[in-house]
């Protein structure tokens, strides 16, 4: 095909095996698009093709994903609004004969077996290294494990005594993210370990393996991308043990993210302004943190 069909914030290029889906940078341009920039489909990550009226006089074009074909929609697992599901093309009503044109053209060019699960993700992942700031502590994943640095303000007294946290990728099993649009949210990590215990895992903000979003914290521009790049690096793993060993990040006596170590003072700080933290535990953590530099 090769042609390229224009819509509210996303461009679609049709190619011979795939549909290459181009996001708008602009103010009202939902966040994940910016974040995601540009995303190859192969037609065989794509279920079926609808296209059906929209609002204000639209029409929606959208590929349905193949279940397990994409990481992201793997990690979202169907909470994502309307609005911000990037298989969705809004296009003008006055648009919908030639939609509806590359509808039948996308259908034809499916695979048979387009409604049963992916054994692999056919769709490439979010690229590590990804960060983001939860409201208990700092999410990193430099592609061959993801950390979890605790915030004073915020994180729970079990989290606290755990300390911060690394998990080798092949150590995991999966990820759950609950949108932080919600009630609870959360990014919890699945460990080999857990499947072996016959308890209820703990609620997120008192799991070492969990941070909790909040307003402000882990939007979905950020998290969900994080969580999808982990996901595919988990499946990609395949359960095999890596030749190299990843350290724990040092607690002290080591050279620390400088931007890091000044987030954590000034939540210290705003700890001791309220009266939680005494002067002297103030200048003992303060000191500690500085060390660490």
């Amino acid at each position: 095909m090769g042609d390229v069909l224009a819509g509210l914030h996303a461009a679609w290029e049709f190619e011979p095996d795939s549909v290459l889906i181009r996001f708008e940078r602009g103010i009202r341009t939902p966040k994940l698009f910016q974040a995601l920039g540009e995303r190859r489909i192969p037609l065989e990550a794509i279920a079926a093709v609808t296209l059906t009226p929209g609002r204000r006089g639209s029409v929606v074009l959208h590929a349905v994903p193949r279940p397990g074909a994409d990481p992201l929609m793997e990690a979202a697992a169907g909470q994502l609004k309307e609005g911000c599901d990037p298989y969705r093309l809004v296009l003008p009503a006055q648009q919908e004969t030639l939609a509806e044109y590359y509808a039948d053209e996308l259908r034809g060019r499916l695979v048979e077996d387009a409604a049963e699960e992916s054994d692999r993700h056919l769709v490439a992942p979010p690229e590590p290294p990804r960060q983001f700031k939860a409201y208990d502590g700092r999410a990193v994943f430099d592609g061959g494990a993801v950390s979890f640095r605790w915030f004073w303000t915020g994180a729970s007294s079990a989290k606290w005594k755990a300390g911060d946290q690394s998990y080798p990728v092949d150590e995991l099993t999966g990820v759950e993210w609950r949108s932080p649009e919600v009630f609870e949210g959360h990014l919890r990590l699945r460990r080999r370990e857990d499947e072996c215990q016959s308890d209820q895992p703990a609620q997120p903000d008192q799991d070492p393996a969990a941070v909790v979003f909040g307003l402000g914290y882990g939007p979905v521009h950020e998290s969900l991308p994080f969580a999808a790049a982990v996901l595919s690096a988990i499946r990609s793993s395949n359960g095999a043990l890596k030749t190299r060993k990843v350290p724990e990040p040092a607690r002290t006596g080591a050279r620390s993210d400088p931007a890091d170590i000044a987030d954590r003072i000034r939540h210290l700080g705003e700890l001791h302004q309220a009266g939680l933290v005494t002067d002297r535990e103030f200048s003992s953590k303060k000191a500690e943190l500085l060390a660490e530099l």
